[in-house]
């Protein structure tokens, strides 16, 4: 799922090619995107985008003026939605074209993955309105450490819950909580009322330092064009998407959690005090004979 990040790569590849212009139509190759009935998709068709907005994973287009409090158009990508600009008028070939957003200088198209069609499109008459859509998580990028405790401490959570839950924080999920936690060398699993002084410090910088660091990333890719390929896994990560690979810190293998299509990814060594995180499929599987610390699961795999 494209994370905040990735929200202000597209947003950032976006702002030079849509503000300023009118959108002349929107194209549905799926009846199953659009969300909302009232007010109608054509309310938006022939305004100008004024504004550019991330309301948590999702992207805003703001059609108000001066004199008005205009609609808005939202789209929240979710798993498998993906952003593509194409030539104006380009045509939604294959199944995955889901629609494509007419501008005088090109066509924002979005794709979708898969089977499932999980990525939504709303349109909101104003500010009340697109403030439905958002989920109320905490903007890092703009809080203090206090703000930032109290958001991950109202309920005890795990931290890698609480940091992936929209209503607590805005715009971080399975990989980038991956990357802090790794950053923070704090357990996934860790209550969040358990962490001491000392930890939130590190937990609240390392949440700062990675999303800054790769905003900064991926809009300087940006610049090169339009960032075609999103995606959760890249190779620079240090542990999401690298299970048994060397953790590039401590070099020990990546450790991982599985849980129904998600995964938690960390380092045994630096996060959990060298403790090997149970994991529900394979725990039940080997029951007592599950290894508790890295020696005993180098035990294992020679067996």
């Amino acid at each position: 799922m494209p994370e905040l990040p990735d929200i202000a790569a597209y947003l950032h590849a976006l702002e030079p090619r849509v503000v300023g212009q009118p959108l002349v139509a929107v194209r549905l190759a799926s009846a199953f995107l659009l969300r909302t009935v009232e007010p109608p998709i054509a309310r938006v068709e022939g305004r100008v985008v004024r504004e550019l907005r991330r309301i948590g994973k999702r992207i805003a287009f703001g059609f108000g003026d001066s004199q008005s409090n205009g609609p808005w158009l939202v789209l929240h990508l979710m798993i498998a939605g993906r952003l593509h600009w194409r030539a104006a008028g380009a045509k939604l070939a294959g199944r995955n074209s889901l629609a494509a957003f007419d501008f005088p200088n090109g066509s924002l198209v979005l794709t979708e993955a898969g089977s499932k069609r999980r990525a939504s499109l709303h349109v909101f008459a104003g500010e009340e309105g697109l403030a439905a859509a958002d989920p109320g998580g905490i903007d890092i990028m703009a809080s203090d450490p206090d703000a930032f405790r109290a958001a991950l401490t109202a309920e005890n959570r795990t931290l890698k819950r609480a940091l992936t839950d929209p209503r607590i924080v805005s715009g971080i999920g399975n990989a980038y909580s991956d990357e802090i936690l790794h950053a923070a060398r704090l357990s996934p699993i860790v209550q969040t009322h358990k962490l001491t002084a000392e930890e939130w410090e590190r937990l609240y910088a390392a949440t700062g330092e990675t999303l800054a660091m790769w905003i900064e990333r991926l809009k300087g890719e940006a610049e090169a064009g339009f960032p075609e390929k999103v995606t959760a896994f890249r190779e620079e990560m240090a542990v999401h998407g690298r299970f048994g690979k060397p953790c590039p810190r401590c070099g020990q293998p990546v450790q991982r959690i599985r849980y129904a299509d998600n995964e938690t990814n960390y380092c045994a060594q630096c996060q959990t005090g060298g403790k090997v995180l149970a994991d529900r499929s394979l725990s039940r599987l080997l029951g007592k004979d599950w290894p508790r610390t890295l020696d005993e699961l180098e035990v294992l795999k020679r067996r």
